[in-house]
């Protein structure tokens, strides 16, 4: 990823975190008033598509969780389709330190999540949900500190969080499912050829990839697999160049769509799922088992498991280390990974439908987000003191 690219993304991603961040104030804001139940009626609220009988009919809530946010994961697939093919995570060299940190940083809070509920088969669903980086809210921290912290810290956070994405659409394939309708998963596949197809024959407008990619996330929706899994495989067949190696459509959809997600996607689905109400919740609510595993893990497993798979890499020589970086400079990224956000309560959503058990995961993933930003800022900014004073 070159500099000027790098510092545009980082930037624009930044922007994204302050709206996602004023969407999440929002939405707690509104659940502890008295709009309350006009906020929890609202998402509610049956919204139906199509003409009897083929009608699909979803409150407002699942509009938000299933259908915007496989935009969301349209985005996403473009972008780690760009990053493998040319950008940061296109050679060996540049993309194995965030690889082995971003395996680090989804395995280590997965145990302590595991351990702290492994009496528990059902808050065992919930595995997964510290494992998750919210990109934008990470790099809001950074974009605080400025010239403090070095641009290749920023390009390994920026690397790491996309590979963090994609660790999170494997999970959500292969853990998070309901029961499958293969009638329905046939016809996704189906479509999935044609997507295949669309790009083997070099078709370079993006409008057959999207109608086909609409057709595949309601056959997907109908399996029982998560629909937004049909965003990223839109956009893993969407071509990057064409024939004669000039820009395909990839890129121009990706330019399009991201400030259509940053800016109103995603601070949707924050507003939508972080709202939580405090009353009646006592400091014992927030050492449970669910809220005390996902906080932990974002806080304590997410930095231990991103700093020592990347020590580990480093010193054996499998990666190399942020250019001008110091140890502890690389520590205080690793703490800015525990903003679990957007992506840890879309897992919960998937993890605890229904449940009473939503509104523990949105306690920890608050708590934890929250405080990991916190110590985050503060190691960095007083890394970067001492060094001045040294200097």
């Amino acid at each position: 990823m070159k500099p000027e690219k790098s510092a545009k993304a980082f930037s624009r991603e930044a922007a994204a975190g302050l709206t996602l961040l004023a969407a999440a104030v929002l939405a707690l804001l509104v659940a502890n008033s008295p709009l309350r139940v006009a906020y929890e009626h609202l998402l509610a609220m049956p919204l139906s598509l199509g003409k009897t009988p083929a009608v699909l009919s979803k409150p407002l809530l699942l509009w938000i969780n299933d259908g915007l946010m496989a935009v969301f994961f349209l985005l996403v697939g473009l972008e780690i389709k760009r990053e493998l093919l040319r950008g940061a995570l296109s050679s060996r060299k540049t993309a194995l330190l965030p690889l082995i940190a971003a395996l680090g940083g989804m395995v280590v809070p997965a145990m302590i999540y595991s351990a702290i509920n492994w009496d528990n088969d059902v808050a065992l669903r919930g595995w997964a949900i510290p494992a998750a980086t919210d990109i934008a809210f990470a790099v809001s921290v950074l974009a605080v500190l400025g010239s403090r912290v070095p641009q290749s810290l920023k390009v390994f956070l920026l690397a790491l969080a996309i590979i963090d994405d994609l660790g999170a659409i494997l999970i959500i394939a292969f853990f998070y499912t309901s029961d499958l309708s293969l009638s329905a998963l046939a016809l996704a596949f189906s479509g999935g050829a044609i997507l295949a197809l669309l790009n083997h024959r070099g078709v370079m407008r993006v409008w057959p990839y999207i109608l086909v990619g609409a057709f595949v996330w309601l056959c997907v929706l109908k399996s029982g697999v998560h629909a937004t899994l049909a965003g990223v495989a839109t956009a893993l067949a969407i071509p990057l160049t064409d024939e004669k190696g000039r820009e395909g459509p990839l890129e121009n959809l990706e330019r399009r769509l991201d400030p259509w997600v940053s800016f109103l996607i995603l601070p949707i689905f924050a507003f939508a799922n972080a709202g939580v109400s405090f009353a009646g919740i006592s400091a014992k609510e927030f050492v449970s088992p669910i809220p005390l595993g996902i906080a932990l893990g974002l806080i304590i497993g997410k930095p231990l498991g991103i700093y020592g798979f990347a020590r580990a890499a480093i010193q054996s020589g499998a990666g190399a280390a942020p250019s001008g970086a110091t140890k502890m400079q690389l520590f205080g990224t690793a703490l800015l990974g525990g903003i679990g956000f957007t992506m840890s309560l879309f897992i919960g959503m998937l993890a605890f439908p229904d449940s009473q058990a939503s509104a523990d995961v949105r306690l920890g993933v608050l708590a934890g987000s929250l405080v990991s930003a916190t110590l985050g800022y503060i190691v960095l900014s007083s890394t970067h003191r001492r060094r001045t004073q040294k200097g």
